[in-house]
């Protein structure tokens, strides 16, 4: 990381980010990742939830441009549309690797279901930080270390009162920390999945040749 996402980059993958920002959706993303395109009946069964219920996810998955639809004879068959929530699924399986110790995780092209408590836990941490600024502010903080209010807010284009209003829900959810020197506060970034998901948005972005791809 170097540099800051254009803008039109940044707001494509907070929309990405909010709809993975739901347990069951992320579970549904997590079983296309391993086994490819599957059916309704088959993400419901690795899922283990209703095929109803499913179905709704998967309309909504389909609406975001997350997930894409073929027909095979009686069937309908899902997979992932686009290619960086897969990215994200390796950063969250390395970090889930770190920190438990299972470092069968850590290889680039080991795939498994994670347990559905630690899912439901990335889901619920990514929903707190699936904001424009909010990601904005984390993204700067990832790529210049410890930086104070006026920094960020003219980093980021956004006013110092409302940069002091989401670093304080930043801090209260964990993502931040915060430190006084002198007449400066200054906050750095703390380890964890919202760290893992900007590094992993940029990660894909620059290995696209073509920009647009994203």
């Amino acid at each position: 990381m170097t540099t800051q996402l254009p803008p039109d980059i940044a707001k494509k993958a907070i929309k990405g980010l909010s709809y993975l920002a739901h347990p069951l959706r992320l579970r549904i993303l997590e079983a296309m990742d391993i086994f490819g395109a599957l059916s309704v009946s088959a993400i419901a069964k690795a899922v283990r939830e209703e095929q109803v219920i499913v179905s709704q996810s998967l309309k909504k998955l389909r609406e975001a441009d997350l997930v894409k639809a073929k027909r095979r004879g009686l069937f309908v068959y899902y997979a992932i549309q686009e290619e960086y929530p897969a990215s994200i699924f390796t950063c969250i399986r390395k970090l889930f690797g770190y920190m438990t110790d299972n470092f069968y995780f850590l290889a680039d092209d080991y795939k498994a279901p994670l347990p559905h408590d630690y899912t439901t836990m990335v889901a619920n941490r990514i929903k707190l930080f699936a904001n424009y600024d909010k990601f904005r502010i984390l993204e700067f903080l990832t790529l210049f270390n410890e930086s104070n209010v006026t920094d960020i807010s003219r980093g980021i284009d956004c006013s110092q009162v409302k940069v002091s209003q989401y670093l304080k829900r930043l801090k209260d959810d964990g993502f931040v920390t915060a430190k006084r020197e002198g007449r400066f506060i200054y906050y750095a970034i703390t380890q964890g999945v919202h760290k893992t998901a900007v590094q992993c948005i940029h990660k894909r972005y620059a290995s696209l040749t073509d920009k647009a791809d994203f």
